[in-house]
């Protein structure tokens, strides 16, 4: 390590944060990644004509309740963040999938081996033009929320 670096260093916190967005567009992709000091989920977005300026909201919850009917959706690890992105999974002028998971069921093609923060990572569906994810983390650690050009993007600390 260079002299002078101590590591990871995060000043995230674990509160509840948000982004204001005044767009909504289609929810495409769910990625994971791993890096030095956190573990990053990417929600890829793509543009249907009002632009990639999606909301999130992002907080730790005791049990992850479905928007819309409030029923619970069990996800495994030592604490739960609740990610609500403003774009939904599905077409809103079809109806068809842009984003194909099942309610309650792991996110496709996303494998946690290996991830030092993250444990499990569930779909907790759509409401309202917009999508909800149940990530399971090792321990109630920091988190930043940020978006890109076309991606909004959880970080979660490896540790505090």
């Amino acid at each position: 390590m260079p002299p002078g670096v101590q590591g990871c260093v995060t000043e995230w916190g674990s509160r509840g944060k948000s982004l204001a967005g005044s767009s909504h567009p289609q929810l495409t992709g769910i990625r994971a990644g791993r890096h030095e000091c956190f573990d990053r989920l990417v929600f890829d977005l793509r543009d249907t004509g009002g632009g990639l300026d999606a909301g999130c909201r992002a907080r730790y919850v005791e049990t992850l309740h479905q928007l819309g009917s409030g029923g619970p959706v069990p996800v495994g690890g030592g604490a739960v963040l609740e990610v609500v992105v403003g774009a939904p999974s599905y077409d809103v002028r079809t109806g068809e999938p842009t984003y194909d998971a099942e309610f309650g069921a792991p996110l496709p093609g996303i494998a946690l081996g290996g991830h030092r923060a993250f444990r499990d990572a569930r779909f907790a569906g759509g409401f309202e033009g917009e999508t909800q994810i149940g990530l399971g983390v090792r321990a109630r650690l920091p988190f930043r929320v940020f978006r890109t050009a076309d991606h909004l993007v959880v970080d979660v600390a490896h540790t505090w």
